[in-house]
Parts: structure tokens; C-alpha cells; sequence
């Protein structure tokens, strides 16, 4: 029966999430329980992707990125794969009419960290983040806003600043691993085997101005996605309080973490502001 494969289908994609991200996944758990799969749907899908060009060092990256997005291809024509996590998306693709553009863009993104290690300019650079942050965060904005036209693009600017912000945190935070494990270097104009405390200081006032607009979006967002999504606002503007507080040669050569008791805490608070209409 194709239920009970959509079925595993909706787990594979929650254990994905549960699986590769802790913070998203306990974000995700806020979320009401009408959205939460289609959010655990589009997640799998981006995250396997994002893994292909990561993370598969042993084996032909580009092989294996060409069958998943063939794969991806026929997903969404046919309406059905054997590929579980593809066809949990499918399902939510087609569910919420989400735009083929936005996966397209995802894709080319994640396609160019197979070959390209350097971002020199400006528009590279968000050409870059649009692809592989803004859409997701699009995407997302699909599900939350259950198909409203109007409601989407009223914040859709405010979800891809959010999209923006996390993405370049985490850019801050993996600066290390990028550097040095995947020889990337998405800043543009920054010298990162130099990183100093100015640029640095650049590079979060950039994130902050994106974290101001997209907060903008999260008190407009509908009651089942606003607490979850205020959520993972919470943890990623820790993280990068901690970031600012870190000095910019510590960055380069760790890796900066919020610890399981600080997310609790940091759920905990937003729950009382979220109780409160402090959002």
C-alpha cells in the first residue's frame, strides 16, 4: 500500500532530522504537529543533498549528486520514489505547490561546492546563500503559511533574511572545517588564514541586520509555526553572541557550540516570552 510507504517514508525523513541536526530537530518539535512532517519532509531532502557534497569523500561525489538529482527529477514528476526521503518531499512539494524554481536553486548551490572553494564577490556570494539557505527558508515559508498567496509573499523578504542569517552563522561557526577540511572560503574580500577582529566584525553586523528583518517575519508568522520558528531564532542568535564574544583567531581554530543544558534554557525563555505575547 503506498500509505504505509509514505508512512516510512515521514520516518526516514524524522530520523534524518532527529539523526544530523539536534538544534533543528528540538526547533521542529515546537512546531504544531499539523506542519511539523512537511517540515522533517523538506529538511531530509536538503540535508541529503548537502551531505553528498560534504560529506562523501570515498566515492564519486559527482556521480552520486547527478543519480540523486536525476532522482529528484522523476520524484517530482511521478509523484512517487523508491528513495524514501525524496518521496517524503514529494509529497510535501506537491502539497503546498512549492516552486520548482526554489528546489532548482537549491540544487545549483549545493551542486557548486563539488568544484568551488572561493567566493570573490559580493553577488557570488548571495547568489550562493539565496540557493542555499533562502529557498529552503522559502520553502519552509510554504508549508507555514498552508498555501496563503497573500500571507506568503507579504514575508517572504523577512524568510529569506532568516534563511540568510543562519546560513552565514553557520559559515562563522564551521569557519575551521570549511577552511581547512573542504578548502571553501564563502566570505567574499576576507582573508580567513588572517581572519581579524574588523572583518569579523564585518561578518556579524551583516548577520545581525539580516537577524533584525527576519524577526520582523517570525511575529508575523501563524500560530502553529511562530513558536517554533522564534525557536530556532533563539538558539542561532546565541550562537552567534557566542561568536562575537570569541576571538576571531578562536574561531578559525575551533568550533563554537551551544551545549545541550544552554538549548533547554534558551527554550525554556522563549516559551515564557511566547506565553506572554512577548512575540
Amino acid at each position: 500500500m503506498k500509505a504505509l510507504f509514505d508512512t516510512v517514508s515521514y520516518n526516514c525523513s524524522k530520523l534524518v532530522t532527529n539523526s544530523y541536526s539536534t538544534s533543528f530537530s528540538l526547533a521542529s518539535k515546537m512546531l504544531s504537529p499539523a506542519i511539523r512532517q512537511d517540515i522533517y519532509n523538506i529538511y531530509g531532502f536538503v540535508r541529503f543533498a548537502d551531505e553528498i557534497v560534504d560529506s562523501f569523500h570515498d566515492y564519486d561525489q559527482e556521480a552520486l549528486f547527478d543519480l540523486f538529482s536525476e532522482d529528484l527529477e522523476k520524484a517530482l514528476i511521478d509523484r512517487i520514489s523508491l528513495n524514501p526521503i525524496l518521496n517524503a518531499f514529494q509529497n510535501t512539494y506537491h502539497q503546498y505547490n512549492i516552486d520548482k524554481n526554489l528546489v532548482d536553486s537549491f540544487m545549483k548551490s549545493m551542486r557548486l561546492d563539488l568544484h568551488k572553494t572561493t567566493y570573490l564577490t559580493e553577488e557570488e556570494y548571495r547568489e550562493y546563500i539565496y540557493g542555499s539557505a533562502d529557498v529552503v527558508g522559502l520553502m519552509c515559508l510554504k508549508v507555514f503559511v498552508k498555501g496563503d498567496k497573500d500571507k506568503y509573499e507579504e514575508l517572504k523578504d523577512t524568510a529569506m533574511a532568516l534563511g540568510s542569517a543562519f546560513q552565514k552563522v553557520n559559515f562563522l561557526r564551521d569557519l575551521k572545517a570549511d577552511f581547512e577540511g573542504l578548502n571553501r572560503s564563502y566570505f567574499p574580500k576576507t582573508d580567513l588564514k588572517n581572519l581579524d577582529e574588523i572583518s569579523k566584525q564585518h561578518i556579524i553586523e551583516d548577520i545581525e541586520h539580516d537577524f533584525s528583518i527576519g524577526l520582523k517575519g517570525i511575529k508575523k508568522l501563524p500560530i502553529e509555526a511562530k513558536f517554533g520558528v522564534f525557536m530556532a531564532y533563539r538558539y542561532y542568535k546565541h550562537l552567534l553572541k557566542k561568536l562575537k564574544r570569541t576571538p576571531a583567531l578562536h574561531i578559525k581554530n575551533s568550533r563554537i557550540r551551544v551545549s545541550n543544558p544552554k538549548k533547554f534554557e534558551l527554550l525554556m525563555r522563549s516559551y515564557v516570552k511566547y506565553q506572554l505575547n512577548l512575540i
